[in-house]
């Protein structure tokens, strides 16, 4: 099965995937894999926990840093085209199983923080749309124009 995850992961082009949940691909099992750059191996998340999030400042576990959210453009391989700004936080600490089933709880920051969240909500049935609304935020939707450039267009809702 995490084969065929890997291979579904790979294949998809546009937009580019660095992340794919078992759910996306009509499995119900806790397992999420992620990809964050194309030099990147695969990592494999079974039954993911999330520990923590950047909110707890006392935390031993995570750096000193700014105790905000980020907001980034968001997109996902189950809703081609459609994109929103999400706030995620830049850092989360993930218990989680390897591909060899050894336990391990890991700090992620920076874009990977934001495709474990990313991926964790597929676990949970929630689709980034339902964060960028939740946010208030706005969803757009993307073609290709003549020279092959993105596009947006906001989306009404």
């Amino acid at each position: 099965f995490l084969k065929e995850m890997e291979k579904t992961l790979l294949e998809a082009n546009d937009p580019k995937g660095v992340g794919l949940a078992a759910p996306q691909v009509g499995k119900l099992f806790s397992i999420f894999i992620a990809k964050p750059t194309e030099k990147s191996r695969i990592s494999v998340f079974i039954n993911p926990r999330t520990i923590e999030f950047d909110q707890n400042p006392n935390s031993p576990n995570l750096p000193s840093r700014p105790k905000k959210r980020v907001r980034k453009l968001e997109g996902c391989l189950s809703l081609p085209s459609i994109w929103g700004e999400v706030k995620r936080s830049p850092v989360v600490v993930l218990s989680y199983f390897d591909q060899k089933g050894v336990q391990k709880t890991k700090k992620f920051t920076g874009f990977m923080a934001t495709i474990v969240q990313h991926e964790v909500d597929h676990l949970h049935g929630v689709l980034f749309p339902r964060r960028v609304l939740e946010q208030k935020g706005k969803l757009y939707k993307s073609s290709k124009n003549k020279k092959g450039e993105d596009e947006f267009d906001e989306l009404e809702i």
